[in-house]
């Protein structure tokens, strides 16, 4: 266990890993203000967001009311002054009064835990004051170490003397009031001083950082973080990814150009802040090469598998003070879906990617080694095999009478499409695209006599699991599509029509094994495990070149992650030896940055030794 815990804090004191962990639940008026904090910094201001933010419950809660709501109940402080401050939209003053709410609500419980007759009461209100001080303690902990361990302690001290009922009786504890009200002195004292306060300093940046050392006038990174209701965690069943070389039964291994774009697709390091902080990747929004349907970060998606990238969240100096969240794009077939972008902008996956890089998320210059790895990687995507689809994207017998019914509508010229067929565009022999833009009238016009509604023609394979459709995911299924073509472009479907032409597309967008299957053999640590050491393999060639900018990137990346997804094994006594493993890679990038190719070399052949010993084991 000791080596597993040092093993896990070196790792992860570096480089954050692309894997995320999940976030304790929040309580509602402390995840109300962290939604503040993080839609107060966009621009232009969400007021309607911060205004749901105290009104509802963010996404994923356990409670099923908002802060105001939950105030009303649990709460004697008046929220009528925030309540103001919102309706105002001045953001300085929504800061303000909801730090203060904030603050008001710990002394309040503080107060009730003194206050409480019986140790259970008062270590409820202690833990309720903590969990609502956790909204200010990555600011504090950020500005000010020795005061928040200070306060640190104060807690636990609180805590310790509250006192115990014991079990049964026995082992019984009276509190100790003079402990609790020393204790509980430290946290008021220090929160009268920053954050109940009749004015704060002007904020650049709304943030949780004390008042003390914002005046200090000192630079301060917090680091960042996605607020309450974020979700980027991989979708549930996990996508099957199939690979052009994999399916023709050549090894990764033997690729390592393309191994070592696989690990960029997986890796937060080639993002700038706050995408590389938080853990985001490509692979975060494009799980195995599709869609991850349940990705969500308020204030940059309107919807479960939407995303706005050019918002002020990422990269502010790419803000185009638009909210235009789109539906992510599967990156099925890649090689054939040019050009790319939703509307079509880019001609070439190269110049796309490093726009994905520098310009989305605010990373740095990737190197031309990176972007060639990245490309050769993403251009093995293949579509999901369909046995009711003909290699000429006719239908096979397969299919069921009602998709052949829809095959011949969907061939059909209608005049609403300009004596066109919905085959036109999407071509069946051309994996049923025709790599132009057209304008069908999807998207609302920005200004009098815009002509920005043109977007790509999208493949319709894979598309049973895609959902929802168009551009902005305004349509659920399949058939609310065919229902807007219909009705949009006056094609005179009638119920039959409409219900055999979305047999057609489900028919066409199916799969015959569209999910990973896990059992107990393939397990989902032992193909994270696969997929790491895969992606280490690239050194065997990268270090005879000592390309110590690459390997690096490698090492901080897959170290970090095998020591993240270890932490997810059922099999607990295995735990310590893939911590060790992620330790002796960590140890070769150590090497490396010291200029010591030989340790660097010893060490790498230990981690393929380890690694090959683990792999023959089953977790």
């Amino acid at each position: 266990m000791l080596l597993a815990t040092f093993a896990c804090a070196l790792v992860l004191s570096g480089p954050v890993a692309a894997t995320p962990a999940k976030e304790a639940p929040w309580l509602p008026e402390a995840a109300a203000y962290r939604l503040t904090l993080f839609l107060g910094n966009l621009s232009p201001l969400p007021g309607d967001g911060i205004r749901t933010a105290w009104t509802e419950p963010y996404r994923g809660s356990e409670f099923p009311v908002g802060a105001m709501a939950w105030l009303d109940r649990e709460s004697d402080v008046d929220p009528a002054r925030l309540l103001a401050a919102i309706e105002g939209e001045d953001r300085q003053a929504v800061f303000a009064e909801a730090t203060r709410l904030i603050a008001l609500r710990i002394v309040e419980e503080l107060d009730r835990a003194v206050a409480a007759d019986d140790p259970a009461r008062a270590q409820q209100a202690v833990r309720t004051a903590r969990e609502l001080y956790r909204a200010f303690a990555d600011g504090i902990a950020a500005a000010e170490p020795d005061a928040a361990r200070r306060i640190g302690l104060a807690w636990l001290e609180l805590n310790s003397s509250t006192g115990s009922a014991g079990v049964l009786g026995a082992g019984s504890t009276s509190v100790d009031r003079d402990a609790m009200e020393a204790a509980r002195a430290v946290i008021d004292d220090y929160l009268a001083e920053n954050y109940l306060l009749d004015s704060f300093a002007p904020r650049q940046m709304l943030s949780a950082l004390p008042e003390t050392a914002v005046l200090g006038g000192r630079a301060i990174d917090v680091p960042p973080s996605l607020p309450p209701g974020s979700d980027i965690f991989d979708q549930d069943p996990l996508p099957r990814l199939v690979l052009n070389f994999e399916e023709q039964g050549i090894d990764e291994t033997d690729l390592p150009l393309v191994a070592y774009g696989d690990m960029l697709f997986d890796s937060a390091q080639i993002f700038g802040n706050p995408a590389r902080d938080v853990g985001l990747a490509c692979s975060t929004c494009h799980n195995r090469s599709d869609v991850n349907q349940r990705l969500f970060i308020p204030g940059a998606s309107h919807q479960p598998g939407a995303i706005d990238v050019d918002g002020a969240f990422f990269n502010p100096i790419f803000n185009d003070r638009r909210d235009d969240p789109l539906d992510i794009p599967s990156l099925r077939g890649l090689r054939f879906t040019g050009p790319y972008g939703r509307d079509g902008r880019f001609a070439s996956l190269r110049d796309f990617t490093r726009n994905v890089i520098v310009n989305e998320f605010g990373g740095a210059e990737p190197t031309p080694f990176m972007l060639d790895a990245l490309v050769a990687y993403m251009l093995e995507f293949d579509f999901l095999p369909n046995s009711m689809l003909a290699p000429d994207g006719g239908l096979t017998e397969a299919a069921p009478e009602a998709a052949q019914r829809g095959e011949a509508i969907f061939n059909r010229p209608f005049a609403g499409l300009g004596e066109r067929s919905c085959a036109t565009c999407h071509v069946p022999d051309a994996n049923f695209l025709d790599r132009q833009a057209h304008d069908i009238g999807s998207v609302a016009q920005a200004y009098e006599g815009a002509r920005a509604g043109a977007l790509d023609t999208p493949t319709l394979l894979g598309t049973a699991y895609t959902a929802p459709y168009f551009h902005d995911g305004s349509l659920p299924t399949l058939a609310a599509v065919v229902d807007w073509f219909d009705e949009t472009k006056s094609l005179g479907l009638t119920e039959a029509d409409r219900s055999d032409l979305t047999a057609y597309l489900e028919a066409v967008g199916a799969a015959d094994e569209p999910y990973e299957a896990f059992d107990a053999e393939n397990t989902a640590f032992r193909l994270a495990f696969s997929e790491l050491t895969t992606f280490a393999s690239t050194i065997d060639t990268l270090l005879p070149r000592k390309d110590a900018e690459h390997i690096l990137l490698l090492t901080d990346t897959v170290a970090a992650d095998l020591s993240a997804d270890a932490s997810t094994m059922s099999n607990l006594p295995a735990r310590p030896e893939v911590y060790a493993l992620a330790e002796r890679l960590a140890e070769v990038g150590a090497a490396v940055r010291d200029s010591d190719w030989a340790a660097a070399g010893e060490s790498w052949s230990a981690f393929k030794s380890e690694a090959d010993a683990i792999a023959e084991r089953a977790f």
